[in-house]
């Protein structure tokens, strides 16, 4: 008899716009690369699952593990955040508080803009990731479905989403409250990466300005997305400086480890709007102290609210009874999972105890019908485990107890896997 107990748990460790803000947040940001770097260390190391998110509001890691500060120790490694300024602005949720945590970023609930689904794609974005460096596992898959599925819902069935509002978004109602002539002030775009695309759409979409530049350090997105948004006009990376001392908005979404925009690119002789949407901040910090700047980052621009977001509060009640619904769902998987192995061996074990009665009589017994003893014996068995699952299942059952004692019996080599613990 052999019963194995890893002594893991499921934690979500990170720091979010709650606690920390965009300076520290940058610290702790992680690019694709260091995601993929950590992710081959964690699965080097023995970690059975673990992925991780990081934007503009967020850097979270969710994984297994005896105890969080393998997670923590494993961000600290591969970011520019010390362990002691993570104690000051983290957070650390455990199994059930994990998945609850999952469940409402994948809904848009803990958005730093209530509703803001941007979240959603870089969520799925992640777990691809993690799946394709095989550090998920099937706990991971069904949870994961199950938040995607509670998503889909709150974004078709609340006014959770209703009107129009995120980061990106933020930056043209900024540039729309703060200049009664917008829609003839130079706007330069530099960075076509998410966020890059929907700042671009929707200045496209709220405002009447032909003034657009994008510049992209790959030429060649830039040239596909203004042949489907002409309204736009595209320049080189090596003509950026000049596009900056043309403009009177400069809107950086680069998403770099570094700035991408220093103060040589500034000119000193003008007054220039800068939105950084980016995270890390992407602007030097020499360029805030220049008078002629106002410099904006992600956490101001999310202070930009309209009426929609009283809408949007009205409906948390309903998107949470939806998240309880799906959670129930996955918790009823997660609570049959702990049993299988245990109704599985159990069942090897009376099997072999048919097969060995049954080649017994049949030795014995001259006339032995072994077709029909097999037939029985089997409905026996079939029996037998149906009212061990039905045991199993009552609320008040204790399955490692369960367990023990079925063991005992059978001597049934009976394991329990970790996940199936939360």
């Amino acid at each position: 008899m052999t019963i194995k107990n890893h002594q893991v748990n499921l934690y979500s460790i990170g720091v979010s716009y709650k606690k920390a803000d965009a300076k520290v947040r940058g610290k702790f940001s992680l690019s694709k690369e260091t995601q993929i770097k950590l992710l081959k260390e964690a699965k080097a190391a023995g970690v059975e699952g673990i992925f991780v998110v990081s934007t503009c509001n967020r850097t979270e890691i969710t994984g297994f593990a005896q105890h969080p500060f393998e997670l923590i120790n494993l961000l600290c490694k591969h970011s520019k955040g010390t362990v002691e300024e993570f104690a000051k602005v983290s957070n650390v949720y455990k199994n059930q508080e994990a998945i609850s945590h999952l469940f409402r970023i994948g809904t848009g609930l803990d958005s730093q803009i209530l509703g803001d689904y941007e979240i959603v794609g870089q969520l799925r974005e992640s777990f691809k990731q993690a799946k394709k460096l095989q550090t998920t596992n099937a706990y991971f898959e069904r949870l994961i479905n199950h938040v995607m599925q509670a998503s889909k819902r709150v974004k078709n069935e609340t006014k959770l989403s209703s009107g129009t509002t995120s980061v990106s978004y933020a930056a043209v109602q900024y540039i729309i409250n703060n200049f009664k002539d917008y829609n003839s002030k130079n706007i330069l775009v530099f960075g076509l990466g998410k966020m890059g695309k929907h700042t671009c759409k929707n200045l496209a979409e709220y405002t009447q300005n032909k003034s657009i530049c994008l510049i992209n350090r790959t030429e060649q997105k830039t040239t596909k997305f203004v042949k489907e948004h002409p309204s736009i006009r595209k320049a080189t990376i090596e003509e950026l400086k000049n596009e900056v001392y043309q403009s009177d908005v400069l809107i950086v979404s680069t998403g770099a480890n570094k700035p991408t925009i220093v103060k040589e690119h500034v000119p000193a002789d003008k007054e220039l709007l800068i939105l950084d949407l980016s995270m890390p901040a992407n602007v030097a910090k020499e360029v805030s102290s220049l008078k002629n700047v106002t410099l904006i980052n992600v956490d101001e621009l999310s202070k930009v609210t309209d009426e929609t977001l009283a809408i949007r509060q009205q409906e948390i009640p309903v998107a949470e009874a939806i998240i309880e619904k799906h959670k129930a769902e996955f918790n009823e998987w997660l609570h049959h999972r702990k049993f299988t192995p245990a109704v599985y061996a159990l069942k090897k074990s009376l099997e072999t105890m048919q097969q060995n009665e049954l080649a017994f009589h049949k030795k014995k017994l001259k006339d032995f019908d072994e077709e029909q003893a097999e037939i029985i014996t089997s409905r026996f068995i079939q029996k037998i485990t149906t009212q061990f699952v039905k045991h199993l299942k009552d609320e008040e059952t204790s399955i490692p107890q369960s367990i023990n004692v079925v063991s005992k019996m059978f001597g049934a080599e009976l394991e329990e896997v970790h996940a199936e613990d939360h």
